[in-house]
């Protein structure tokens, strides 16, 4: 019996209630910063990447469901959360922190899966290192090169503008008063959530003394290189622009799955957390095994919408 049988085989035990799975903690030190790190369950891997100015506590409502059957990574961005503050004289990008994670805890493959920012990172990580990445789900991800929605744009500079004019605490709040955040301010438990971490957020990316290098090529010039199976999903009640970036992730990837989550703003793992963990464990549990060439299934796109 494989491990990811085992995990199965003591979940579904008639009459036995499910026991939550054994996490355990870390902290990766890597040139300039330090990663903190959660891993829980035992089975294929997969790592979960957080949003910005948020954590890896975000993926609280994924974690025991998805430990079932998978072992689940996750940890806190250079300059977010734990990991804290970063050495702004030493270059790095986010991508070579994670593969430098996936490294540290001895993983060949890993699926990734990134919500807006951190669906930026994961797909930079499985451009620089497709044989790494037996999938990739990218959740109302970020993707340079489509515009952001006029709106948008103009709460994102005005978030920087308070940071750096009033300081931090005057930054944090304009960022949850972001439009991305519109439909969470309306689930009290979602809105506290994301108030608790933004509250923990150092906030150095907004200061201008950042030194991630840039990403060339840029992903959106080479979305058809991504050979890997891909989901795409993205909330029905996101903001205009997010919304056309996964449009444009779903046509341009060959084979790529769409879903729209319905009643669902940005925040769509938080927001409508049961029909995520089931397309994320539908999804991850139809990979190829890790050593498998990741191929992608056919060339039509999906388009559904899950409903609550």
């Amino acid at each position: 019996m494989t491990v990811d049988e085992a995990a199965t085989a003591r979940t579904a035990v008639p009459g036995m209630a499910a026991r939550p799975a054994a996490s355990t903690a870390g902290v990766l030190v890597v040139p300039g910063a330090r990663l903190a790190y959660a891993v829980t369950g035992q089975g294929p891997a997969v790592v979960l990447v957080h949003g910005f100015g948020l954590d890896m506590r975000m993926w609280d409502p994924q974690v025991q469901h998805l430990a079932t059957r998978f072992r689940v990574v996750r940890y806190d961005c250079r300059g977010f959360g734990a990991s804290g503050p970063f050495d702004p004289a030493v270059p790095y990008t986010h991508a070579g922190d994670l593969v430098a994670l996936l490294d540290h805890l001895a993983i060949g493959q890993a699926a990734l899966a990134g919500l807006s920012f951190g669906g930026r990172v994961v797909m930079q990580a499985a451009l620089a290192e497709p044989a790494r990445v037996r999938g990739l789900a990218l959740l109302d991800a970020v993707l340079d090169g489509v515009p952001w929605d006029p709106e948008s744009a103009t709460a994102m500079d005005e978030t920087v503008r308070r940071a750096q004019a009033h300081g931090m605490l005057a930054g944090r709040a304009a960022w949850l008063a972001h439009p991305l955040f519109a439909a969470a301010r309306q689930r009290p438990a979602v809105a506290s959530s994301l108030s608790a971490m933004v509250a923990g957020y150092p906030g150095q990316h907004w200061s201008g003394h950042d030194p991630h290098q840039p990403i060339q090529p840029r992903p959106i010039d080479v979305l058809e290189k991504l050979a890997m199976p891909v989901l795409v999903a993205v909330g029905e009640r996101d903001v205009r622009g997010f919304r056309e970036m996964s449009a444009v992730l779903a046509r341009r990837i060959p084979g790529a799955r769409h879903h729209q989550i319905a009643g669902a703003g940005h925040m769509i793992n938080m927001e409508q957390p049961a029909v995520v963990n089931e397309l994320l464990a539908g999804f991850l549990g139809g990979l190829p095994a890790a050593g498998v060439p990741a191929v992608t299934a056919g060339t039509g796109l999906g388009d559904e919408t899950w409903n609550r």
